[in-house]
């Protein structure tokens, strides 16, 4: 909580991408709401023991070629803490992983590149404030 009584909102985002994290973290952060950003599913892992976040937004391969560790997390958060939002995003999308994020509890699917206003809109709608 701030000095106001306002829970102060937690975002984790999760892409091997540091253009994604920088944008995404920039974008996102206020004095409402605290931004962690992950480049490795270890850290998220981590960083998921020691906060409850209101939101993660994760990308679904962080490395290889058939990489899904995104869906992985996507059901370890689940598991962890079923409250947390999770928004997955890819640039490797098909029909097939789309139904498999909404199965395992995904908030939103996105296929990159993400519209922006799209994503701010669904991250509006979740309660948490956003800087603009």
């Amino acid at each position: 909580m701030d000095l106001k009584g306002i829970r102060v909102k937690k975002i984790l985002i999760v892409d091997d991408e540091p253009t994604i994290l920088l944008s995404l973290s920039y974008i996102l952060s206020n004095k409402d709401t605290t931004v962690i950003t992950c480049n490795t599913i270890e850290k998220a892992e981590e960083a998921l023991s020691q906060y409850t976040f209101d939101l993660v937004i994760a990308d679904i391969r962080m490395s290889g070629i058939q990489g899904i560790e995104g869906l992985e997390l996507l059901s370890y958060i689940k598991k962890l803490s079923p409250e947390t939002a999770v928004i997955i995003m890819t640039a490797y999308g098909s029909d097939e992983i789309k139904k498999e994020a909404y199965g395992r509890g995904a908030f939103h699917y996105y296929e990159k590149p993400i519209d922006i206003t799209q994503l701010l809109s669904r991250v509006h709608n979740l309660g948490i404030s956003l800087p603009f």
